[in-house]
């Protein structure tokens, strides 16, 4: 019935009833109403996320199956909602100072939140690009959103031109999926494979889909944009494009995968071995070389979503869990990472520059030590959260018989270290420079500080994140 379709997508549907109300408010209010609009907007996310965890929707199902409510997907949305809680409260000084705070940013930042719960929760061909779209277009313009500056219109562009490319590739391969399989549905798909075997232009329609979502989640070869659109976006732009989508298009990648493909494992393993190896090794090899910090953070999520793939090229429950696990890990890193690039100013100007950070130890003693067991986190060093998040999705592989790929990424992440810790070794060893005097609000420094000490004390028992991440990849895999 309708009226249970209605009440599984209540969140959404509450999401973008509030955008709107919001738009309207912006558009006919009197005065700037951008600050208010965006503490609104980020508590909303908290409270949607909240409700997410506790309630009962009814039915997993919607729209005879074209939107799934199931554990993955609420896991997925709570993830996102309050990462994505984080970046928009962490934005609010630098947007003041840069002087773009308003309220179209928390009204686009909403509508994209929309796409990606519609992206983890689509069961339907149709239904997934809806919410892709959706997502993409909101993103396009905030890249965008400094029209004074080149490189954010340069951003912008080229966030649009390449999404545009992958959209097209993602919509030829559901086209051809469809021609071959009668259906566009996730659980149709599966019984026509079940019945008749995956026909070889399924197959082709299977790699150009993986190929679409791909440019999505950053995986080299389909990574070209990351670098650019990171440095050029605003920070907060940036911080969220490395949190909350990452997620949303992880969780889409395995939901397609699983849902629709999940019977033909052994067709789609290599696939993703290759995306993952290649995106390992790019990710970071390239990020030696970078002198700016944002560009660093691109090569280095291209890295970190090798590990995640990873976890779902061993196509098992264990690999969902894990990638899930180190999704969670990664964001929550990327948070406090970003609380701190956030505030690298030098006389009222943002630096982005590796080089200002020498001797920053002597300046803020506390911040340095901070970001300092967040990049000890990254890298992966024990016994820091994050050499278990590794750890984890690098079981996953060995179990599934991919050990040539679970060597090369300890390999890989042996090269990574390298700039990792060349950011901890200027801190505490390098040049003196004129040192950084950016601010740290209270806030920032609140979610810089929890970050690493959930780095730190997470290693107890992941609080709790286990449990939830294998109750999700149970919900999808069963």
């Amino acid at each position: 019935m309708l009226s249970n379709d209605i009440n599984v997508i209540l969140p959404e549907l509450v999401i973008a009833g509030f955008a709107m109300a919001i738009l309207m408010w912006g558009v006919y209010s009197k005065r700037e109403v951008g600050a208010q609009a965006l503490w609104l907007v980020s508590l909303l996310f908290i409270g949607v996320g909240a409700w997410i965890a506790v309630a009962d929707f009814g039915s997993h199902e919607a729209f005879n199956g074209m939107f799934i409510n199931d554990a993955f997907a609420r896991f997925a949305k709570i993830t996102m909602l309050w990462s994505g809680a984080a970046v928009m409260l962490l934005s609010r000084e630098y947007l003041t100072r840069a002087k773009l705070l308003k309220f179209e940013f928390p009204v686009l930042v909403a509508l994209a939140m929309v796409g990606m719960m519609m992206m983890v929760s689509a069961g339907d061909m149709m239904s997934l690009y809806m919410g892709l779209e959706l997502q993409s277009l909101s993103l396009y313009v905030i890249a965008a959103f400094n029209r004074n500056s080149l490189r954010s219109s340069e951003a912008g562009l080229k966030y649009f031109v390449l999404g545009a490319l992958s959209s097209g590739l993602l919509l030829y391969g559901m086209s051809l999926v469809y021609g071959y399989t009668g259906a566009t549905g996730f659980a149709a798909i599966t019984e026509v494979i079940e019945a008749e075997g995956l026909p070889i232009g399924a197959l082709i329609g299977l790699v150009f889909v993986v190929t679409g979502m791909s440019f999505k989640v950053s995986a080299a070869p389909f990574h070209m944009w990351t670098p650019d659109v990171y440095e050029g976006s605003p920070t907060p732009v940036t911080a969220l494009f490395a949190t909350a989508p990452k997620v949303a298009a992880a969780a889409m990648i395995t939901r397609v995968l699983f849902d629709a493909f999940g019977g033909v494992v052994s067709d789609w393993q290599q696939i993703l071995a290759l995306l993952a190896l290649l995106s390992m090794f790019v990710g970071s090899i390239a990020a030696i070389g970078q002198t700016n910090i944002k560009r660093l953070m691109a090569y280095s999520s291209i890295g970190h979503m090798g590990f995640a793939i990873m976890g779902l090229a061993a196509g098992t429950e264990a690999g969902v869990t894990n990638m899930l696990i180190y999704m969670v890990v990664y964001v929550a890193t990327n948070i406090g990472v970003f609380a701190f690039i956030l505030n690298m100013e030098k006389d009222g100007r943002a630096v982005t520059d590796i080089s200002a950070l020498s001797l920053y130890s002597k300046v803020a003693p506390g911040r340095a030590l901070a970001l300092l067991v967040l990049m000890f986190s990254l890298a992966g060093i024990p016994p820091l959260v994050g050499f278990f998040a590794k750890l984890y999705v690098l079981q996953a592989a060995f179990d599934a018989g991919l050990a040539w790929l679970a060597i090369a990424a300890v390999i890989a992440s042996v090269i990574s270290a390298y700039y990792y810790l060349r950011i901890i070794y200027l801190m505490y060893f390098g040049e003196p420079v004129e040192a950084l005097d950016g601010k740290m609000p209270a806030l920032h420094m609140g979610l810089l500080a929890a970050s690493a000490a959930a780095m730190v004390f997470g290693i107890i028992n992941m609080f709790g994140v286990e449990g939830f991440a294998a109750n999700a990849a149970a919900a999808l895999l069963g």
